[in-house]
């Protein structure tokens, strides 16, 4: 029996061109489960830093994460699954052309189509579905007996979870991990480049193209891609230097 080829697709600054964590951490806000001054106290400093390129992206989206657990402690999973329907609704279309249009190629060549993301669960199906995804992974923020959110999560958005997640759905679909795409954009993404055929970097952050840079093997399959505005630049990792 012949193994099937994969495509891994992370979500975040991947295919939607943003964090959906902060989509969801505004809904939050505006329905007041957050309190808005947890915005400006605890996340605006983290922000500044990486709109001015001062700072890191990933500390952003980390802080809104600690807070996000905070916030739907207590929660019924209706509730939280009813927020993240109408972000994918309203926000669910803003991808990079490149990864919209890969995920059209792949789906034409007959690949399986896998998304591996660190946002909440919830989200991640419904990009899933919206997108054509035939099976998912995200983080998962526990529930109790009476579907409540504990504060307790499962997190899906560092390297060794999601070399055990690309290993599950290799064994699940009977996948060729050496004739498989993977697409990231953070170090947290390496371990399924490292056990690709064709890595793929979408708009890589500075310590991931140097993680692949310092991995011969994984340099050598790897492809850069930066999208801006109506352009899609396409370059080896030799060709980038760091400063």
């Amino acid at each position: 029996m012949s193994k099937n080829i994969g495509a891994f697709f992370d979500i975040d600054g991947t295919l939607y061109r943003e964090g959906l964590i902060a989509e969801i951490f505004k809904k939050l806000v505006k329905y007041e489960i957050i309190d808005p001054e947890r915005w400006y106290n605890d996340v605006r400093l983290e922000y500044q830093k990486w709109d001015k390129r001062q700072g890191n992206y990933d500390n952003y989206l980390l802080r809104m994460a600690d807070i996000y657990v905070e916030a739907i402690k207590g929660l019924h999973r209706s509730q939280v699954e009813f927020i993240a329907r109408n972000v994918v609704n309203q926000k669910g279309d803003r991808v990079y052309t490149f990864t919209r249009d890969r995920i059209k190629w792949h789906k034409q060549q007959g690949h399986v189509l896998i998304t591996i993301s660190g946002s909440p669960i919830e989200l991640v199906r419904e990009m899933a579905q919206k997108h054509g995804f035939d099976d998912y992974k995200g983080a998962v923020y526990m529930l109790d007996k009476n579907e409540l959110y504990t504060g307790e999560v499962v997190p899906m958005w560092d390297s060794k979870s999601k070399k055990v997640a690309i290993h599950h759905f290799a064994d699940k679909y009977n996948i060729d991990l050496s004739k498989s795409y993977a697409y990231g954009d953070t170090a947290g993404d390496f371990t399924m480049f490292q056990l690709v055929g064709a890595p793929v970097l979408v708009n890589p952050t500075r310590e991931l193209i140097k993680k692949v840079q310092e991995s011969k093997e994984t340099r050598e399959k790897s492809l850069i891609v930066v999208e801006r505005k109506d352009m899609v630049y396409k370059l080896t990792p030799d060709l980038i230097q760091i400063d």
